[in-house]
């Protein structure tokens, strides 16, 4: 059955690329939103944000959990931190890390809100960049 890539699903991508495609999807189906309006909107709730850094955080499951299902939490935040790093280095151009685990993944998270806050960053371009990294997360060894 195909991954259904919308915010109601249940099903929750578990490794980077299944990661990063179902954020494009999500940005694709609801568009990014940022400032005073970031909620307003169809599919667009106080639990599923519309930015990048939060489709990737709805990909892996935020605000779509389904009671009496069974998920593999540690294999799933695995998968999303590593996602959060191949995204982070596909919008730097540049490989990038930490000493720390904490400090790499505040690294990852702040290149990716700094670059989709650039003034007239489009859901265009966020959807486009979630499957350039994906692209990469399939060649890639974790």
């Amino acid at each position: 059955m195909p991954t259904r890539h919308i915010p109601e699903s249940v099903v929750i991508a578990d490794t980077p690329a299944a990661i990063l495609e179902w954020a494009a999807r999500h940005i694709e189906h609801v568009g990014i939103h940022l400032g005073p309006r970031l909620f307003a909107g169809p599919g667009r709730t106080a639990t599923l944000p519309c930015w990048p850094r939060g489709a990737l955080e709805v990909a892996t499951g935020q605000g779509r959990g389904a009671a009496g299902r069974t998920y593999d939490w540690d294999r799933i935040n695995h998968a999303r931190d590593q996602a959060f790093a191949v995204l982070a280095e596909t919008l730097a151009g540049h490989p990038m890390g930490a000493d720390e685990a904490a400090a790499a993944r505040a690294l990852h998270r702040e290149v990716i809100d700094r670059w989709s806050a650039e003034p007239g960053r489009t859901a265009a371009d966020a959807a486009c960049a979630s499957p350039s990294a994906a692209a990469r997360a399939e060649h890639a060894l974790f």
